[in-house]
């Protein structure tokens, strides 16, 4: 359980750095409903040096305990650490919006939660605009360096072995978080990046109470944080062993990072010392004199930092139930595949069926459209992927006739052929591409990354999806820096060969294709729902599978959250991977009748809901068990 003894610490030193409640916003822009945005700005409230005489501002309380579900009004949050959960909300009630708050959490996780997430890496946050009634993607996915070619990941002819690649600098994607960050509140924001950027510089200097989470997470990653100097002497004690449960760690040089970053934008960063800093580290890996990792050093220079941008893209947008869903598109192959599936699961009425037979038709659907995913999915930028053809009434009904109502297939192949149900003015019928379908890389296979979902009093929404790739990144910490760098680009595919095409390559420039599914759903033009979730390839079952527990089976968002997984993602056999109260539940034995079979996946994901109710409130929804559960908030309790 999540806890902190930190809570007096805080309110007895918040007095200077706190976020102050009573605020007055900044001047309005004319984007967000709100002022300014971007580095620097003016501090919150009076500081330290403040006159002697005058009042200080209230001081915000962290829980002691985390709460899984919440439900009140002036806006929400759920994260996976009440830490994250308790930054955003404080945003909230300092006069920030949804993105501040979104902001906020994310650097705090990186102090707190940070072998899942940090400026070292990057993500996808889908944001919904009550202003403009839109919905809009800051795509700030790493990319690989210009100098690494498409053969870096073969040695004598054959794919480097993906542990070899996972500790390295060959792994290192350029680190998009940070851009992310700054686009959306420039864009979208009420606040400065440096006001967003307060709670989590506090944090990290005065230290945070261990938890079982962060304890079992360095334990696990212990061999290799051992054999990395910066590493071992962040992350480990003097013996070389994690900070047991229940003392104080701190961070005093992400500190001081994020302080030069809330000083100096992130030009800092991304044209600066930290930037160089980053690119020494590829380029030379810290490991120590008896290491016995090979570490590899990457290929990246500074003109890759100074080059990188983040993208603002339109959201997926399918229909299901009379209900639009609005997802992430690519490199993310999250919300075009829910969208796939649903459709196919649009033409079947659930409530005239058995939950256990309506179960079949969800894995036996996403056995088809994860065949479509690993075949033809990839960076926009660089493959010309038929996205219209995938999402067309006429391929769903091409694919839906190939769903057997009553037993289990095995791996759906050769896929289907979309590009001919693509929008082509010659009136040609063009076929696929030579590509040898690919299935998941191992990394789809890691169940790190974490998802922050905010909604605030002016109608915005936030699902945000945030990673550095595998728990703990590569491993390697920037000397002097305190975050972690991320092992994005072992997202690609790694072929027997290096000339075998497929859309999921490396290539210099490229984004790796990803599985986040941040999802928005939307009533009657209103949105009624956010979700997502960490976990790898089993991200895009995890929303689905919530939404058809909330859509379809009817149950409440806490419990539709809560419920077991099961996840199909086109295993070359009937196979499908389960938690464990999944397997011993009566719909695994009806579909194990129908010849489903399951693998022991241990927990599934994750995930963090925001559901708007008929009433006028929200209901935050945490993981009550999963990683030692979540955290859910709302600024003004029911």
């Amino acid at each position: 359980m999540r806890h902190t003894s930190l809570a007096l610490l805080l309110t007895a030193t918040l007095l200077g750095c706190s976020l102050d409640s009573q605020q007055t916003p900044p001047t309005t822009n004319p984007d967000a409903g709100g002022g300014g945005g971007g580095a620097g700005g003016e501090p919150m409230d009076a500081g330290p040096d403040a006159p002697a005489d005058a009042e200080p501002p209230p001081d915000p309380v962290p829980p002691t305990m985390f709460v899984p579900t919440a439900v009140g009004k002036g806006g929400a949050a759920a994260t996976v650490d009440h830490r994250g959960t308790w930054a955003a909300i404080e945003t909230l009630k300092a006069g920030g919006n949804a993105i501040d708050a979104a902001v906020a959490a994310a650097a705090m996780l990186g102090v707190t939660d940070p072998f899942s997430c940090g400026v070292g890496g990057g993500g996808f946050m889908l944001v919904w605009l009550a202003d403009k009634k839109q919905a809009v993607v800051i795509d700030h996915r790493e990319t690989t360096p210009q100098g690494m070619k498409h053969t870096a990941y073969y040695e004598n002819g054959a794919p480097i072995a993906f542990n070899d690649l996972l500790t390295s600098g060959l792994s290192v994607g350029v680190p998009g978080t940070l851009r992310g960050w700054d686009e959306a509140l420039r864009r979208y924001g009420k606040l400065p990046l440096a006001d967003a950027l307060k709670l989590a510089i506090f944090v990290a200097k005065k230290g945070f109470d261990v938890d079982p989470t962060f304890f079992d997470q360095t334990t696990r990653n212990i061999d290799r944080f051992r054999q990395i100097q910066s590493t071992r002497a962040l992350f480990l004690n003097a013996a070389g062993d994690p900070f047991p449960v229940g003392s104080i760690f701190t961070n005093p040089d992400l500190a001081a990072t994020y302080e030069l970053i809330a000083k100096n934008g992130p030009a800092v960063f991304y044209d600066g010392d930290i930037g160089k800093d980053i690119v020494a580290t590829v380029t030379n890996p810290p490991f120590t004199a008896d290491a016995t990792i090979v570490p590899r050093p990457g290929f990246m220079a500074v003109s890759d930092l100074s080059a990188y941008e983040a993208r603002v893209r339109p959201a997926v947008q399918t229909t299901y139930r009379g209900l639009t869903i609005l997802g992430v598109g690519l490199p993310s192959s999250g919300g075009l595949t829910a969208g796939m599936t649903l459709n196919l699961l649009d033409g079947f009425d659930a409530a005239s069926m058995s939950k256990a037979d309506f179960l079949h038709l969800w894995l036996e659907a996403s056995r088809l459209t994860y065949a479509d995913r690993n075949t033809f999915m990839g960076d926009p930028e660089f493959v010309n992927v038929p996205v219209e053809g995938m999402l067309s009434a006429a391929y769903t009904a091409e694919r839906r006739a190939l769903l057997d109502p009553t037993m289990a297939s095995v791996e759906a192949k050769p896929a289907g052929n979309p590009f001919a149900h693509q929008m082509d003015p010659s009136g040609a019928k063009p076929k696929p591409p030579a590509w040898v379908s690919a299935g998941e890389s191992p990394a789809d296979l890691d169940p790190e990354t974490t998802h922050i979902t905010v909604a605030d009093s002016f109608g915005n929404l936030v699902s945000y999806t945030c990673t550095i790739e595998y728990e703990g990144g590569n491993g390697m910490v920037v000397p002097g820096r305190g975050f972690l760098l991320n092992n994005e680009l072992t997202d690609f595919n790694i072929p027997a060969t290096p000339d075998t095409p497929h859309p999921n390559v490396l290539e210099p420039g490229k984004r790796p294709r990803s599985s986040m599914s941040p999802t928005i759903v939307l009533a009657n033009g209103a949105p009624v729902l956010a979700l997502g979730s960490p976990g790898g390839a089993t991200i895009i079952t995890t929303v689905m599978q919530i939404l058809v527990n909330h859509l379809d089976f009817k149950m409440p968002i806490d419990e539709a959250l809560a419920a077991p997984r099961v996840s199909q993602r086109n295993a070359p056999n009937a196979t499908s991977s389960a938690e464990p109260l999944f397997m011993s539940s009566p719909e695994a034995t009806a579909l194990q009748a129908r010849g489903h079979a399951f693998s022991d996946a241990g927990l599934i994901g994750a995930a963090t809901a925001i559901r708007l109710n008929d009433d006028g409130t929200v209901t935050a929804v945490a993981e009550p068990v999963r990683r030692n559960g979540g955290s859910a908030m709302v600024v003004e309790p029911k």
